[in-house]
C-alpha cells in the first residue's frame, strides 16, 4: 500500500500535458478482439488495468508491442488461441466486463465471473450485461456461462438507466450482428462517443453517437487502423480543480472545450472561472472561492452529477473539495453510487463541516479553519484524489494513507504535481 506525503500550502502552477483517457483506452482495447487486422492506438495510457489486459491476450497468443515512453501500442489478434482460454475470464477488475462481446464473438463460450472488481463506490450490477447479450442472441445458463451460435442477431433494447459498460458492450456485439439494432437508453459519455468513432472508422455503422438512441446497422467484418485516444478530461478538471484550491496558476493543453460548458458553470458556483484558449483549458491564479448565490430564495446552491450530459459523477468529489475552502454553503447531489459519500468522513478531519444527508447527498459549510491530518483514502479513484486537494491547500504536512488507486487513472500523478511545484512523495 502507497501513501502520499504532502507539505501543502503552496500555490501549484505551470503546463500540464493530460494522459489518454483511460475509460477510452480499455473499451478500445478490448474492442481490437473484433478487427480482423492489426490495430494501432496512440496515446495510450500507462495504467495497470491495460498492463492486465495486454498479459491477458498475450497469453492467448496476441502480439501486443507497447511503447510506454511514446504511448503507442499495436495490437495483432492474429494467433488469438481460443483453445488457451477455455472459457475462463481474467479476473480482479472490474473492465473484465468490457470483454463479454468481444471474447464471446470469438470463442462463442465465455464463463462470466461472479464478481468482477472495481472501486467502492457501490454494486455494480452483472444483470445488465447479461440482459443486452441474451437480446443480441447469446444462451445464459444459471451458472454464469454464454453461449453464442453463430452471429449475434439484431434487437432493440431499452436499458433499465444508462449504463456506460453496457452501452459499450452492446455496441461492440450489435456491430458484428446480422440486421439493425437499436439501444435507447444508451450512455452518451465522451469515452462511449470515442469507442463508437473508433468502432466507425474500422467499417462499423453506428448512428446516433452521442445522443441516448443507437442504431447500428451490423456488418461482416471489422478492419483495422491507427487510432489516437483522447485526453482524460477527469485529469484535465482535476488539474485545474489544483490550480484553483491552491491559489495557483495551472493550464492543462490538449483539452476538449466542447465538454466543458457545463463543467465551466459548476466551477463557477463555487468562484473559479475556467477558460479555454484554443485547446488549452485555463484556471488563473489567485481566484476567490466563494459559493454563487441561487436566485430562488431559500434554496441552497446545488451540484448535481449523473449520467452525461449531467455533470460527471466521478469529478463531483473535486467539487467537494473545492467546496471545503469556498466561502457558503452548497449541496451534492449523486445521482449514481449509493457509495459515493462514504468517504466524506475522511476529509472532515481536516476540519471541513460537513453533513450526509443520505447515501447520495450531502451538504457543505465551507471556508472554516483546517489543519493538517492524516487521512485514509477509500478505493475510489477521484475521492483519494481530493483528500490530497485538501491537504494540499493546507500549510504543514499531511498524510493520505492507501492512496495507490490513483495510479489507476494518473500514470504521472506525483510527477505531473511536482512539475507544478508541489511538495509530494509516494512511501510504501
Amino acid at each position: 500500500m502507497a501513501d502520499l506525503i504532502i507539505n501543502g500550502g503552496r500555490p501549484l502552477s505551470g503546463t500540464i500535458v493530460p494522459s489518454g483517457n483511460k475509460n477510452s483506452a480499455l473499451p478500445a482495447f478490448c474492442a481490437t478482439l473484433l478487427a480482423s487486422e492489426p490495430v494501432r492506438l496512440l496515446n495510450v495510457p500507462d495504467i495497470t488495468d491495460l498492463e492486465k489486459l495486454a498479459e491477458f491476450f498475450v497469453a492467448q497468443g496476441s502480439q501486443i508491442t507497447w511503447d510506454r515512453a511514446r504511448g503507442e501500442m499495436r495490437i495483432d489478434h492474429a494467433r488469438f488461441d481460443t483453445s488457451r482460454l477455455k472459457a475462463d475470464m481474467p479476473a480482479g477488475m472490474r473492465s473484465t466486463v468490457l470483454l463479454f462481446a468481444p471474447l464471446l464473438w470469438r470463442m462463442k463460450k465465455i464463463v462470466v465471473p461472479a464478481a468482477a472488481k472495481g472501486c467502492s463506490l457501490g454494486v455494480r450490477e452483472l444483470d445488465p450485461h447479461l440482459e443486452l447479450l441474451q437480446a443480441l442472441g447469446a444462451e445464459a445458463s444459471p451458472d454464469g456461462t454464454l453461449t453464442l451460435d453463430g452471429r449475434f442477431r439484431a434487437t432493440r433494447c431499452w436499458q433499465d438507466y444508462m449504463s456506460v459498460t453496457a452501452t459499450e458492450n452492446f455496441v461492440m456485439a450489435a456491430v458484428l450482428a446480422d440486421g439493425e439494432s437499436t439501444l435507447i437508453n444508451a450512455a452518451s459519455e465522451p469515452h462511449v462517443q470515442d469507442l463508437c468513432t473508433m468502432l466507425n472508422r474500422m467499417g462499423a455503422r453506428i448512428e446516433g453517437v452521442g445522443t441516448s438512441m443507437l442504431r447500428v446497422a451490423g456488418v461482416k467484418e471489422l478492419h483495422g487502423g491507427t487510432f489516437t485516444i483522447n485526453s482524460d478530461y477527469h485529469e484535465v478538471v482535476t488539474f485545474l480543480a489544483l490550480g484553483a484550491i491552491t491559489g495557483g496558476e495551472v493550464r492543462v493543453e490538449r483539452s476538449l472545450p466542447e465538454h466543458f460548458d457545463l463543467i465551466a458553470r459548476s466551477f463557477a458556483k463555487l468562484g473559479v472561472t475556467v477558460g479555454h484558449e484554443g485547446s488549452t483549458a485555463v484556471v488563473k491564479s489567485g481566484q476567490q472561492l466563494a459559493v454563487a448565490p441561487t436566485r430562488t430564495p431559500n434554496l441552497l446552491p446545488k451540484i448535481e452529477a449523473a449520467p452525461w450530459p449531467y455533470f460527471p459523477v466521478d469529478l463531483l468529489p473535486c467539487m467537494i473539495a473545492l467546496s471545503v475552502r469556498a466561502r457558503g454553503e452548497i449541496q451534492f447531489w449523486n445521482k449514481v453510487y449509493e457509495g459515493g459519500f462514504t468517504w466524506l468522513p475522511e476529509i472532515a478531519k481536516f476540519g471541513a463541516h460537513l453533513v450526509v444527508c443520505d447515501p447520495h447527498r450531502a451538504i457543505v459549510f465551507g471556508d472554516r479553519p483546517l489543519r493538517p491530518a492524516v487521512v485514509d483514502a477509500p478505493y475510489i479513484i477521484r475521492a483519494a484524489v481530493a483528500l490530497y486537494m485538501v491537504a494540499a491547500s493546507i500549510p504543514g504536512r499531511s498524510v493520505v494513507r492507501n492512496a495507490e488507486i490513483i495510479k489507476r487513472a494518473h500514470p504521472r500523478f506525483v510527477e505531473n504535481l511536482r512539475s507544478l511545484g508541489a511538495d509530494v512523495t509516494w512511501t510504501e
